[in-house]
């Protein structure tokens, strides 16, 4: 009996040995909805694969929330070993020295499979330093598209496959479409990244000096969108939303509900609401290219990247970064690749994810699916290749807040503008004198 006991309280010992070997990575990220549950499926799935790492993803809020508890956690020394960060908070991560560790770095030191030349370019060249190398992991990347209610131009005797090409047509599709009874004909999501960022690539138009802050002394960037046509075109908006043909709905992605709902017709927003549309739409929808302004010498051009990546946080064990490595690899892998692009319509990351789906019959299957990536591959330029700006986080704040008196009839497009490239430049200029010190 004593044996079979020690037998006993051996077994478990083991076990609980086999238990405490199994290494713990913390991925704080700021997924909701559709894209919380794949974020989770990712976890499942790899610590599924293998048994010497457990990969636990915890939801720290929007954003801004996230990256504003990494920092104070950070500084208590309880930070996680993987951090979402969305796209604007890029610049201020490389400021922040010490705070984080490469990713060409994590995955050289492990041993890991790491080729940045399989990253479609501008996705890679974003979250890469001026010395070449890559920062951080891709991951969630978007570009925005349009997304329009079929029924709802049906009904207002629009073609129900095809959304309008250019502004103006939009803008005439808009009346139409209030005056078949729609009450929202129009909505926009992420404001700043859609009608300020987006815009200005996409007509290939300078949207801050230092090639949008990507050049070497990219710390030195002001901005740039008062120009005519940035006046022209909210100027338009504005007069849109005082027709009622364009109705404003909150900041971040507030708008999307409206649109799932089936309340605002048109929607300008990330690739990455997809999933969600996919899941709880319930009429026909069709997914588009941006519009632009035909005068515009260089329209349309290219839109910019969206979305967020995976920055690797410093003062872990070695051990922990081996794990890191490991997640990232399967991430990176081809099939996880293409089927996270196919589940959520966030950019596939990779050429070899792309070609994989598209030779899965994926587009043929669901129209509109592959305009993100068509419109993020080609050639760029300085003024389309992306943006990356320090204190961004905030001068989207201001942004919100200009737009904001705009839509409600306070303040003309370039007052607001004025007023947008005022008050960011002085936040753009306290990042500069920070990052000399």
């Amino acid at each position: 009996m004593q044996f079979k006991q020690l037998g006993l309280a051996a077994c478990m010992f083991a076990t609980g040995l086999a238990a405490q070997a199994q290494t713990e990575i913390q991925w704080w990220h700021s997924m909701t909805a559709v894209n919380n549950e794949w974020v989770n499926d990712l976890a499942r799935q790899f610590n599924e694969s293998q048994k010497d790492y457990k990969v636990t993803p915890i939801f720290k809020g929007t954003y801004d929330e996230s990256m504003t508890a990494a920092i104070a956690a950070f500084r208590s020394g309880n930070q996680p070993h993987i951090l979402q960060v969305f796209e604007v908070g890029t610049a201020t991560m490389m400021a922040s020295r010490g705070a984080s560790v490469p990713v060409a770095k994590v995955m050289k030191d492990a041993g890991a499979d790491f080729n940045p030349a399989a990253y479609i370019p501008a996705v890679a060249a974003y979250y890469t330093a001026p010395d070449g190398q890559i920062l951080s992991l891709p991951f969630n990347s978007s570009t925005t598209v349009a997304y329009y209610n079929k029924d709802a131009f049906k009904k207002a005797g629009l073609d129900p496959d095809k959304l309008p090409t250019t502004w103006p047509e939009v803008f005439e599709a808009a009346k139409k479409l209030k005056a078949s009874g729609h009450s929202c004909p129009m909505t926009l999501a992420w404001q700043g990244w859609t009608q300020l960022e987006s815009f200005s690539a996409w007509h290939n138009v300078e949207f801050a000096t230092h090639k949008n802050g990507l050049a070497a002394d990219g710390y030195k960037a002001r901005l740039k969108i008062n120009s005519p046509l940035h006046v022209r075109h909210i100027d338009n908006l504005a007069q849109a939303a005082k027709n009622g043909e364009f109705v404003y709905k909150g900041r971040g992605s507030t708008a999307q509900a409206s649109f799932t709902a089936g309340e605002c017709a048109m929607i300008q927003t990330s690739s990455g609401f997809y999933g969600d549309v996919a899941k709880n739409a319930k009429f026909a929808y069709g997914i588009a290219p941006l519009p632009y302004y035909p005068d515009v010498k260089g329209a349309p051009q290219n839109t910019v990247i969206g979305g967020a990546s995976l920055w690797v946080m410093s003062g872990k064990k070695p051990e922990e970064y081996k794990g890191v490595a490991k997640f990232f690899e399967f991430l990176s892998q081809t099939k996880v690749q293409a089927a996270s692009h196919q589940r959520t319509g966030y950019l596939p990351i990779t050429m070899a994810a792309f070609d994989l789906t598209d030779k899965s019959g994926f587009y043929q299957k669901h129209p509109g699916t592959d305009v993100a990536v068509n419109q993020m591959i080609r050639k760029v330029t300085d003024n389309s290749r992306g943006i990356r700006l320090g204190n961004y986080v905030q001068v989207r704040t201001i942004e919100d807040e200009e737009l904001e008196q705009v839509w409600a009839g306070k303040k003309s497009g370039k007052q607001a503008l004025d007023a947008i490239v005022t008050r960011g430049n002085e936040l753009l200029t306290r990042f500069e004198r920070s990052y000399k010190k």
